[in-house]
């Protein structure tokens, strides 16, 4: 069994600034792709930020600049600094991993999620 868990979220004003972290445990071979999404009340989950084993990164236009992803694979973490925060980016924040339990056989996996809210 593989288990995500996001911390990190909470209540922000706008302009702050909020790290997320994600941590990967259980029965672990490798992990490929990780990620961060968000789902806003009443909208689709959208992907916000994903990062491969190699460090390549890729961000969702409304977050380039202001938002940071990162890995530690060591530790079987990754990381979403987030500044300059808006309101539109309140939403529940879910973690994604592509987690080999094997050398062939993989897990798409997703955390419970962390709720952010930006708000004066």
């Amino acid at each position: 069994q593989v288990r995500l868990v996001e911390s990190g979220g909470g209540l922000v004003q706008p302009g702050g600034s909020l790290r997320l972290s994600c941590a990967a445990s259980g029965n672990i071979f490798s992990i490929n792709a990780m990620g961060w999404y968000r789902q806003a009340p009443g909208k689709q989950r959208e992907l916000v930020a994903t990062i491969t084993s190699g460090g390549t990164t890729k961000y969702v236009d409304s977050v380039k600049g202001r938002f940071t992803i990162s890995r530690d694979n060591a530790k079987k973490l990754v990381y979403l600094q987030m500044n300059s925060l808006k309101p539109e980016d309140t939403a529940i924040y879910y973690c994604n991993a592509t987690v080999y339990v094997s050398y062939s056989q993989y897990l798409e996996v997703w955390g419970r999620g962390t709720p952010v809210t930006v708000s004066s």
